[in-house]
């Protein structure tokens, strides 16, 4: 894949010196599709965009690549991602510049994104010498019944903007060390991201004298995100993104039947029980509602409040609100980058505005800022809007920085309403009670996919699998059992007793 430089701006300056370290080839001319930073709204490097033709072919070298990597000790696989590993681990501060520039996250934000794939390999080194089935005892004397994994196939990840780096790691190491090969479709926003991560892995390849086609990259707009879906040499897609999206590739991909590995909307809630340590709700509350300006998937969206502690809490995480410095990530201090574009500012507005005609009062927040300064970048200051119950529009996942408070008497009614949206990744509880923390975490409790007490919706660790049940999608992916999303599992029966038994007591002959 080649691209160019398009303005010599010190961003794009930037820019250009982390792909170089990554080991990327500037020196031919690409084409006219922009990425722009939501930083400033500068043009920063123009990337050939894949053709019809190249998509055909990417996935005909990974299909063709698959049976000698299927075929390779799955202790090998490791050392390849070992070795992707290590070279992550160098380049940590070049990828997490190329992620702050894209996406518009503050550096430690990025950097910790880059520390999510630096895990994730870690992880899938030790799984690929933990590919565990299982030995079950067979009814029928002298036969032995098992349970192997194999590995599935081509695998195509299709990744979104807000973690443009490290959900495609999480995917890939997992995929490679079960024997897959994967194409990747990153997002749009985000292709420089993609181009200095696949050069590295590439790099890593050559290293370990894998195959070549193993892993392959596409720049390609959503046309061509169709025809990866519906190809029916893809064996798996893995994706990320909104709702409408997993709409449209779930019954594409059923439609051939191949498999589906989804993370779509959050809208995650959290509920602020009367016995919280309000100090560290507030703490957990602001970094999961503001942080990366509201554009994780599990962001907080919902707060649901006990009514005598709603007025002092609410206060607080305004005051919060109004103390974050919004701006340029990059400088020290700031806390709340920008929005990825016009469209989710546009969302934000139109989320705020039908929040007052619902009966919500905005008590901070919402307003753009910066936009002197920068008028095509989107500033906004997160948004705190106090509602008399859960309306339409709180419904909604809006991706944009807006904090949906709402108070309760019961903690019955607070899980009622906090299992009343359609989508159901991440969840919250704050208490010292022991008996609410266990209500909230049992099967009556949270009906999300990940429920946390007395820490926010936001930040999961490598080790437990990662996803949501309902609109979410029901995918999972990183730790746990999650490998085996891309495998496939084979019953075996090996009969050595030299006779012919059925099951069930069943006679033939």
């Amino acid at each position: 894949m080649t691209d160019t430089l398009t303005t010599t701006t010190p961003l794009a300056d930037d820019v250009r010196a982390a792909l170089q370290a990554c080991g990327v080839d500037l020196s031919v001319v690409g084409g006219d599709a922009q990425v722009a930073s939501p930083i400033t709204g500068e043009p920063l490097i123009g990337a050939r965009l894949d053709t019809v033709a190249d998509i055909d072919a990417a996935v005909g070298r990974a299909a063709e690549a698959f049976p000698a990597w299927r075929d390779t000790p799955a202790p090998l696989r490791g050392q390849l991602v070992k070795r992707w590993g290590e070279l992550l681990t160098e380049h940590k501060e070049h990828l997490a510049t190329l992620v702050t520039a894209e996406v518009g996250k503050t550096p430690s934000e990025a950097r910790g994104e880059v520390q999510e794939m630096i895990d994730i390999a870690d992880l899938a080194v030790g799984q690929s010498r933990q590919l565990f089935g299982k030995t079950m005892p067979s009814e029928r004397p002298g036969h032995r019944l098992q349970e192997v994994w194999h590995p599935l196939g081509v695998v195509g990840v299709i990744s979104a903007f807000n973690f443009p780096v490290a959900v495609y790691a999480w995917n890939t190491a997992l995929a490679l060390v079960c024997g897959d090969t994967v194409v990747w479709k990153p997002a749009d926003a985000a292709r420089l991201s993609a181009i200095a991560v696949d050069a590295l892995l590439a790099k890593a390849v050559s290293e370990a004298g894998a195959p070549k086609g193993i892993h392959q990259l596409l720049l390609t707009d959503a046309d061509g995100s169709r025809k990866l879906v519906e190809d029916p040499r893809v064996a798996l897609v893995s994706a990320t993104g909104s709702v409408r999206m997993g709409r449209e590739v779930a019954p594409a991909v059923a439609a051939r039947f191949g498999r589906t590995l989804l993370e779509l909307g959050g809208n995650n809630g959290a509920i602020v029980a009367p016995s919280a340590d309000l100090d560290l709700a507030l703490r957990g509350v602001v970094f999961a509602a503001a942080g990366t300006a509201g554009q994780r998937c599990t962001t907080l969206r919902r707060l649901f409040v006990h009514s005598s502690v709603a007025d002092q809490l609410t206060k607080r995480v305004v005051a919060a609100y109004e103390s974050l410095a919004v701006g340029d990530p990059r400088e020290d201090g700031v806390l709340v980058g920008p929005l990825v574009n016009q469209r989710s500012y546009e969302a934000q507005q139109a989320a705020l505005a039908a929040a007052r005609e619902q009966g919500g009062t905005v008590l901070a927040g919402g307003d753009r800022e910066l936009a002197d300064a920068h008028p095509d970048a989107y500033y906004v200051r997160p948004a705190v809007v106090s509602m008399p119950d859960q309306t339409a529009i709180v419904h909604e996942e809006t991706f944009a920085p807006i904090l949906y408070v709402m108070t309760y008497d019961d903690l019955g009614e607070a899980i009622a309403l906090h299992n009343a949206v359609p989508q159901g990744l991440s969840s919250a509880i704050f208490t010292t009670d022991q008996g609410e923390a266990e209500r909230f975490l049992s099967s009556a409790g949270s009906d999300c996919g990940i429920a946390n007490v007395n820490i926010g919706t936001s930040g999961a660790e490598i080790g437990g699998a990662f996803g949501g049940e309902k609109e979410t999608g029901g995918g999972r992916e990183s730790g746990s059992d999650a490998w085996k999303a891309y495998m496939r599992p084979s019953t075996q029966t090996v009969n050595y007793s030299g006779q012919l038994p059925l099951a069930q007591g069943v006679t033939f002959i």
